[in-house]
């Protein structure tokens, strides 16, 4: 049995129990739900969901939305489980133990092809050949991506949404490039939100909102910076991570 912690997120307004050690909920999850949107009778997945904290907080963010949380690792998944029921968000919130990569066995599970209003994804995103790697198999398994991860979870939000539908997700500032090659196959219409540590400072994220089918140039969006000059997070900041507000590439 894996040792967990209870912890607050999104202002107190979702409660999660996850691992005391290894890969945690973060801000990424938080803005993730912040920038994926929805309107209630949708369906959502949430690609690679860990304990659920941006897909059950999108589902906390948007009544009457339903929401599918993916996750290959059992152990997370059943917290995932766990969390939706704590948060009294069960009802609308299903969990999939299976791989983001796998469409087949997706499907199988009842996701219909083409059938999927949005996908959201926060996939491992550190390069082994650039970073260190985590000895914890669970942080591993979380954080590193192997070549081609981008483009295989933005073939399987492909098969699973429908025509124009709208995939999520972030990543680091420092990849933006693979990111947009990896979505040209089969999205357009492309919006890039970065994020900054503190203003003047270099992105350390980028959230990336594309349609399936769609068609444009990209279009980029001012940052959201997270801290001000003194290091205390900042009223945009907190009125996405705490308050619960919608980041505007939602409405994108």
């Amino acid at each position: 049995m894996i040792e967990t912690t209870l912890d607050a997120v999104l202002g107190g307004r979702l409660q999660l129990r996850q691992p005391a050690r290894g890969h945690r909920v973060g801000h990424d999850a938080i803005l993730l739900a912040a920038a994926a949107g929805g309107r209630a009778g949708e369906h959502a997945v949430d690609l690679g969901a860990g304990v659920g904290g941006a897909g059950l907080a999108l589902a906390r963010r948007v009544a009457g939305l339903q929401v599918t949380l993916v996750e290959i690792d059992a152990d997370l998944a059943a917290l995932a489980a766990e969390n939706a029921e704590r948060n009294g968000l069960r009802p609308r919130v299903r969990v999939l133990t299976a791989d983001a990569e796998d469409t087949q066995a997706l499907v199988s599970a009842g996701l219909a092809p083409g059938g999927i209003d949005r996908v959201l994804m926060n996939p491992p995103f550190n390069d082994p050949r650039k970073q260190n790697v985590s000895p914890d198999p669970r942080r591993r398994l979380a954080h590193v991506a192997a070549p081609g991860l981008k483009a295989r979870w933005a073939a399987s939000a492909a098969v699973l949404l429908k025509p124009a539908g709208v995939l999520t997700l972030i990543w680091r500032a420092d990849g933006l490039d693979e990111v947009l090659e990896a979505l040209s196959r089969s999205f357009g219409a492309v919006a890039v939100l970065p994020v900054c540590a503190r203003r003047g400072a270099p992105p350390i994220r980028v959230l990336v909102r594309a349609a399936k089918a769609g068609a444009g140039t990209p279009r980029h969006l001012p940052a959201l910076v997270l801290n001000d000059e003194a290091g205390k997070p900042s009223p945009a900041a907190e009125a996405v991570l705490r308050a619960g507000e919608t980041l505007s590439l939602a409405e994108g």
